[in-house]
């Protein structure tokens, strides 16, 4: 029997989190495994606080009648299996409808560069380049995800089309980023200090939005054509890393480098 706490915290209002179980269970019947597994899978990079619920967030489903919940037994090991019922589907479709929050972005390396004041200039070098390895490992990782839907391997292909939408956005996200830590990893290197500059420069470069990082090669690029050339390495009829997009200047260099005609 419940506690009133417990009956408390799971009639609480759905949450985005709610909803983003639903999405997976609307998909098909899932264990609590796999349930886990697929929220890894699809919604890391996208609502990564979700994979902190996966296991309670099911039962408050239950108790809400939006989803069912049926015991099964796999090779002697019992096993909960979640099922989204036409009350789920309801609920799913009006939250579809509804206004969505404003986007947030969270990032502690991120944060620590705002405040890098307080530090040393290696400390501020050093959450620069974490901040790029993490993104560099993003691109990485949506590109092995678009190689197991090339070989057919990828799970609901149907709808990989809104998958690939989403995680376009998100490996531009993680673009941007490697650029920018390309970018201030290299300015930040010539600073005596962690605030090596003033408020004048710090105008002129929020100024400069959209505008081409000045770097010699695209670090991005870079990513991509290495992975191209790993798939041609592996045997990948569909990998041409010589013809793929080449590392290219994304600054152009000084005048007195440029070749003459």
């Amino acid at each position: 029997m419940n506690t009133p706490i417990e009956r408390k915290s799971q009639e609480r209002s759905l949450t985005t989190t709610s909803y983003a179980v639903l999405s997976v269970l609307a998909l098909g019947d899932h264990s609590t495994y796999e349930l886990t597994r697929q929220m890894r899978l699809s919604l890391h990079y996208l609502w990564p606080r979700a994979e902190s619920n996966v296991y309670a967030e099911p039962k408050r489903l239950v108790t809400a009648g939006l989803a069912e919940s049926r015991e099964e037994w796999n090779g002697g090991r019992r096993r909960t299996v979640y099922s989204i019922t036409s009350a789920g589907r309801s609920a799913l479709a009006d939250w579809l409808a509804s206004p969505s929050a404003r986007q947030r972005y969270e990032s502690e390396g991120v944060l620590k560069v705002f405040f890098a004041e307080n530090g040393t200039l290696d400390d501020l070098l050093i959450s620069i380049r974490a901040l790029r390895e993490d993104a560099v490992a993003a691109l990485e990782h949506f590109q092995r995800v678009a190689d197991r839907y090339a070989a057919g391997e990828g799970q609901y292909p149907e709808r990989f089309a809104l998958s690939a939408l989403v995680a376009r956005l998100l490996s531009e996200q993680q673009a941007a980023t490697t650029r920018w830590a390309a970018w201030a990893e290299q300015l930040v290197s010539e600073w005596d200090t962690p605030s090596g500059a003033d408020a004048e420069w710090g105008v002129e470069t929020l100024r400069a939005t959209g505008e081409e990082f000045p770097l010699r090669e695209d670090p991005v690029q870079e990513v991509m054509q290495g992975h191209a050339a790993a798939r041609a390495d592996e045997g990948d009829p569909g990998a041409h890393p010589a013809n793929s997009s080449r590392v290219h200047s994304v600054h152009p260099p000084p005048e007195e480098e440029r070749p003459r005609d």
